[in-house]
């Protein structure tokens, strides 16, 4: 049977907040949603200011702490060569590592970057909702248990883990803001709705689907902000990611709090749709089917006060509208339906808040992903 890549594990590139790296180690552990007998690591420099060196790269099975599988341990090479340089704003793809990975198995991703990196470098990384850990200057990327200077929450330069994988197989994008990114959910838990998506493929059996997550927090449809806008990054996030046949569109509620106050920001009910829209065409045109995820509830939020308002609520229905009767989408997923409150739909039932009133919690994030119908990637 024919071979081709699949993305089984992914973050979105985008600037971290004010990090400076001093020549460190980083080891960090992502869980693949789907397995196979050989794999390949993305590295990311999409925030940086200048070119990247990375000194060395190890992919390994993860142990407890801040340890690996010293027996599973694998050098990374890229074009033949353990270091690689990434160009400014670019991202570098690994030479095949042999390693059989189980499907839903945590791996241990170390990179060592030799150097001072300021924090107007602009090092990519994202919150991560996992503990990674960053060591004392030096290379020890193949130390069983690493030296760790200090606990860190992101994803720096590490952007995607790939699969060879049947040609049957097929990839799904989570493309989102910080819920799906899993914000506020129980750090190592594996919380976030993309993650119980990809157990209960996993658990179903049969036709088989790596889930890629490109939840991005505090990321909107039209502007910018923290990284790339999702009519911007769509290309790169959603229509470049190895092996994807279907893809799930999760954004609008940071366009509608528009959470910088600024006038040229604000933005229309039509203004979302047509980004929306954009989307949907941009995937149909690749042969991706795309489903839409409407806009959850938030009336009354604590995390910006004040965000909330009855003119923003207007748009979020009127977007969820247009959603459930445009047809643009090949489905609609109606995470407002299953979250909301039936007594009171501008907010969130209570069992599934994680007590903003924005974000679900554990529970709510867990309903997301149950409520995916399976039949969609069938």
């Amino acid at each position: 049977m024919t071979s081709h890549w699949v993305g089984t594990w992914t973050a979105t590139p985008a600037p971290a907040d004010g990090v400076a790296l001093s020549s460190p180690t980083i080891r960090m552990f992502p869980r693949v949603s789907i397995g196979g007998d050989t794999i390949r690591v993305r590295l990311s420099n999409a925030a940086g200011t200048g070119d990247l060196v990375i000194g060395a790269t190890h992919v390994a099975k993860r142990a407890a702490g801040a340890g690996i599988r010293p027996d599973t341990d694998r050098i990374v090479s890229f074009n033949g060569s353990g270091s690689v340089k990434i160009p400014t704003g670019s991202f570098v793809i690994s030479d095949p590592v042999s390693l059989t990975v189980a499907a839903l198995e945590d791996l241990a991703v170390s990179i060592y970057v030799p150097g001072e990196i300021p924090a107007s470098f602009g090092v990519t990384g994202r919150y991560a909702r996992q503990f990674n850990y960053l060591s004392p200057p030096g290379d020890f990327t193949g130390m069983e248990i690493m030296h760790a200077s200090r606990v860190i929450d992101d994803w720096c330069f590490l952007s995607g883990i790939d699969v060879l994988a049947g040609q049957d197989v097929g990839g799904i994008v989570a493309l989102g803001d910080s819920i799906t990114d899993g914000n506020i959910s129980t750090h190592d838990a594996f919380r976030r709705w993309p993650d119980q998506l990809a157990r209960r493929i996993i658990a179903r059996g049969g036709k088989m689907f790596g889930v890629m997550n490109q939840g991005l927090g505090g990321n909107r449809i039209c502007h910018d902000i923290r990284g790339d806008s999702g009519v911007r990054r769509f290309d790169r996030d959603v229509l470049s990611q190895p092996g994807v046949t279907h893809a799930i569109v999760v954004l609008g509620v940071n366009d509608i709090r528009n959470r910088r106050g600024l006038k040229e920001e604000v933005v229309t009910a039509d203004d979302l749709i047509n980004g929306l829209n954009q989307m949907a065409v941009r995937a149909r045109a690749r042969g991706i089917k795309m489903f839409g995820g409407t806009i959850t509830p938030f009336e009354n939020e604590t995390f910006m006060l004040g965000a909330w308002t009855p003119e923003g609520e207007a748009k979020r229905i009127a977007v969820n509208e247009w959603m459930r009767s445009a047809g643009a989408f090949h489905a609609v997923i109606d995470f407002d339906k299953f979250l909301r409150d039936p007594d009171h739909p501008a907010r969130m039932l209570p069992i599934y808040d994680n007590g903003d009133h924005l974000h679900p919690g554990d529970i709510g994030y867990n309903r997301m992903g149950d409520v995916i119908d399976l039949s969609l990637f069938d």
